[in-house]
């Protein structure tokens, strides 16, 4: 018999592929059946273990507090295998949690852990300082301590019964402001030429490309803008830890002289100025809440329920008529967009099923965003303006910023309530059309060609701007900015001359816009839904669902169980108070403003009429 050496390598490696695919099978199925089991385990094996009395509900926000997640359970494991985890906290989740601790004899106290907290806007700090307050007022104490304070985590803190911070901890309380990059003198060493159109003296959103530093209007409008929001955080502050008008700015003013006083001791500051009450390790907190409440033998430590096994705890119903909420997060654009952001067609989408479900009796838009495409605004303040023509009511709650497009697709509800320090208004157009025929002139780079009209390659970016196509775009603009006025000023049952006035792409505090008629009034996200209900005329047990895309199979039967994605992705373990574990940022600044401009050169449209205002919650 002879010997066929590549018969027999075949043989080999196919054996050998055999065998592989087999283990690789057997692997996979064998961490499947550990899943299920791991989920009948949690279905099945005893329940949930009811709370004993004394219990603290310990709230240990990490990351940033959002409106919505973005990206489903496919894209957080993902995240994760590629270690880019990016934590977040829903608003609404630990709206939930608080307002239910609130009503649950067994939760004797809460416990906030703010040190990683990475951020909020104010909006959503006050909806969850209100939602602390409604814990005290039913009687429980609620503790909040931190390694050290950021101004965004002191203002939540300072509404706890008591603050404590570590020993070597500080409270950094700094005011607010911001300084802006202008690129005009870089553009022109590049020879990139700007062209704005624009309506609106205060639209500042393109100063920084066309000047090197602000105009007197945009000075004007941020001088006032932060001033009103500045004073309303130290009142908030100085109500919370009943301290005298004006005790936190004097305190900043006087720093360098209470530091040194202190002996450099920055956390021995905070306590003299009585911005916390006393100064506590995370053993020493540990400590006194076994003293105070129920001790957890086995644990060594207090008892206690963590925020996720409390939030699964606190389903929400399922049956029943209700509030829907379309949460309108992110920057506006055209088309389709994930959560955590706004499509046009995406987001009327949603309203669109919302009006369609005959269980939603009427809707909650809750707007957190800086605005966008004036087209994207328009298809969702339609499709708004719909759902009322079908009978259900809307109500528009805005979170932090609900400004230029975030304001558009305000215009068409029932009632528009604000934060006091929601950013709003901004009603101004414009649209940017950056050229760049020096570059390819020291470049020896040259474009020609032949059209059939002057209309056919009008805007090319390597051309100087043709002065006929700049018009037209001023016309539309124009046009658009006529078109926004004339919307609000019906919305708002006033002129467009009024709303002009008002107008003019200025930015206002929730306080001031309801002062100038932009808003009907201050309230919570809490008092948004309550009013639609009301105006429904819903029982007071109404149920509130969201309006999200559409999940996928697995993450619909996790929500059944009550799982979220990262409590299917981790295992929980109590260790006492469950403790987690250019610069940079100017160099992403710059790219992000640099990268929007190139952006708007590649645009599929001749040009894109853009309602943003290019502000943020400080």
């Amino acid at each position: 018999m002879s010997f066929k050496p590549l018969s027999s390598l075949r043989r080999g490696v196919g054996a050998f592929w055999r065998a592989l695919d087999a283990t690789r099978r057997t692997l996979f199925n064998l961490l499947f059946l550990a899943f299920i089991i791991f989920i009948l385990w949690g279905m099945f094996g005893g329940g949930v273990k009811p709370l004993g009395p004394k219990t603290a509900l310990v709230i240990d926000l990490k990351g940033m507090l959002v409106e919505q997640s973005a990206g489903g359970l496919r894209d957080s494991v993902m995240a994760s295998v590629r270690g880019d985890v990016k934590r977040t906290v829903q608003l609404r989740d630990v709206l939930t949690v608080l307002d239910a601790a609130a009503k649950d004899a067994s939760i004797g106290s809460v416990v906030l852990l703010l040190e990683d907290m990475d951020g909020a806007g104010m909006a959503m700090l006050n909806d969850v300082g209100h939602a602390v307050d409604r814990v005290k007022a039913a009687g429980k104490p609620v503790i909040a301590w931190g390694g050290g304070y950021d101004q965004k985590q002191y203002l939540l803190a300072s509404h706890a019964s008591e603050v404590y911070l570590h020993p070597m901890g500080m409270v950094a309380i700094k005011g607010f402001g911001r300084y802006r990059n202008y690129y005009r003198d870089a553009l022109d060493k590049l020879g990139v030429t700007v062209n704005l159109m624009k309506v609106g003296t205060y639209k500042s959103f393109a100063e920084p490309y066309i000047g090197n530093g602000p105009s007197d209007a945009a000075r004007e409008a941020e001088a006032t803008l932060y001033g009103a929001l500045w004073g309303a955080y130290t009142a908030d502050v100085e109500k919370n830890r009943k301290l005298a008008a004006g005790a936190v700015t004097a305190t900043i003013d006087d720093m360098p002289r209470l530091l040194d006083a202190a002996g450099g001791d920055t956390a021995k500051l905070a306590l003299g100025a009585k911005l916390v009450d006393g100064l506590k390790t995370r053993d020493e907190l540990r400590a006194m809440m076994i003293k105070r409440g129920a001790p957890d033998l086995e644990g060594k430590s207090f008892r206690q329920v963590g925020f996720d096994d409390y939030l699964a705890r606190n389903r929400p119903k399922v049956f029943g008529d209700a509030v829907a909420v379309v949460v309108a997060s992110g920057d506006i654009t055209d088309g389709t967009a994930a959560p955590g952001a706004i499509g046009g067609l995406s987001t009327s989408n949603l309203i669109r099923r919302a009006r369609e479900d005959d269980s939603v009796k009427a809707v909650v838009l809750r707007v957190d965003s800086p605005g966008g495409s004036a087209f994207g605004s328009e298809l969702i303040r339609r499709e708004l303006e719909l759902t009322r023509a079908a009978g259900k009511p809307v109500v528009v709650s805005m979170g932090n910023v609900a400004a230029s497009g975030g304001y558009w697709i305000s215009l068409a509800a029932d009632e528009v309530i604000a934060d006091p320090s929601t950013i709003t208004g901004s009603i101004g157009v414009f649209a940017i059309l950056p050229t760049a025929e020096k570059v390819v002139d020291k470049l020896g780079i040259h474009t020609a060609g032949t059209t059939t009209t002057w209309l056919a390659d009008a805007y090319n970016p390597l051309r100087p701007l043709d002065p006929r196509f700049g018009q037209l775009v001023q016309s539309s603009i124009n046009h658009i900015y006529s078109e926004f006025t004339t919307k609000a000023a019906a919305a708002r049952k006033t002129t467009p001359a009024a709303i002009d006035a008002v107008g003019q792409g200025r930015v206002w505090t929730g306080t001031q816009a309801k002062q100038h008629g932009l808003v009907d009034r201050l309230g919570s996200y809490n008092d948004a839904l309550a009013s639609a209900a009301v105006r429904a005329k819903l029982p007071a047990d109404y149920r509130v669902t969201y309006i999200e895309r559409d999940s996928s199979r697995i993450e619909r039967f996790l929500g059944l169980m009550g799982v979220s994605a990262a409590q299917a992705m981790t295992f929980q373990v109590k260790l006492g108070l469950m403790p987690s574990g250019l610069p940079a940022a100017a160099v992403t600044e710059v790219t992000r403003e640099l990268g929007w401009l190139s952006e708007m050169a590649d645009g599929r449209k001749p040009f894109g009429a853009v309602t943003h205002c290019m502000c943020a919650m400080p």
